[in-house]
């Protein structure tokens, strides 16, 4: 069965859908991404040396400013209240996981919100220790669960 390309007007050109008689509904999302640091930025990291300063809390002020500024960077995104944001980092040996939690109470979700969010705290990473090691590489960048809306709850399996 074939559904029609939502972002996409009868002539085929692109265009942003429209939600304006949606009713506003309680929406989350989250995403991931990785970043593998390798032995040297770990070690720099283990002893607080990282000469730019503190990675993490950097990291963690780069995805939340993120998540509020999607419109500008995806051209179809509207423009929606992202009233929750949150960055978790854990940190295993050289494989730095961060964790993206965004909500709105709004007539579009947040997925786009928590994945760009995700992306560019592991961005504010490299750009913290690519001084100190080119080879930092970030790794995937997934969403791994959304709630709310027309289509309801969707979590990643694994």
């Amino acid at each position: 069965m074939s559904q029609p390309f939502t972002h996409l007007d009868e002539q085929g050109a692109a265009r942003m859908v429209d939600v304006t008689h949606k009713q506003p509904t309680v929406r989350h999302a989250t995403a991931r991404a990785t970043v593998e640091l390798g032995p040297t930025v770990a070690a720099v990291m283990d002893d607080g040396e990282v000469p730019k300063g503190d990675v993490l809390a950097v990291a963690r002020i780069a995805g939340i400013a993120a998540a509020k500024r999607v419109p500008d960077l995806l051209p179809l995104a509207h423009v929606i209240g992202v009233h929750h944001a949150r960055i978790e980092l854990e940190r295993e040996g050289e494989l730095l996981t961060i964790t993206a939690e965004c909500g709105t109470a709004d007539r579009t979700g947040v997925e786009m919100e928590a994945l760009t969010a995700a992306s560019v705290a592991a961005l504010a990473v490299v750009d913290m220790v690519k001084g100190l090691d080119k080879a930092v590489r970030i790794g995937g960048v997934e969403l791994i669960a959304k709630s709310g809306g027309k289509s309801g709850d969707w979590h990643r399996e694994g």
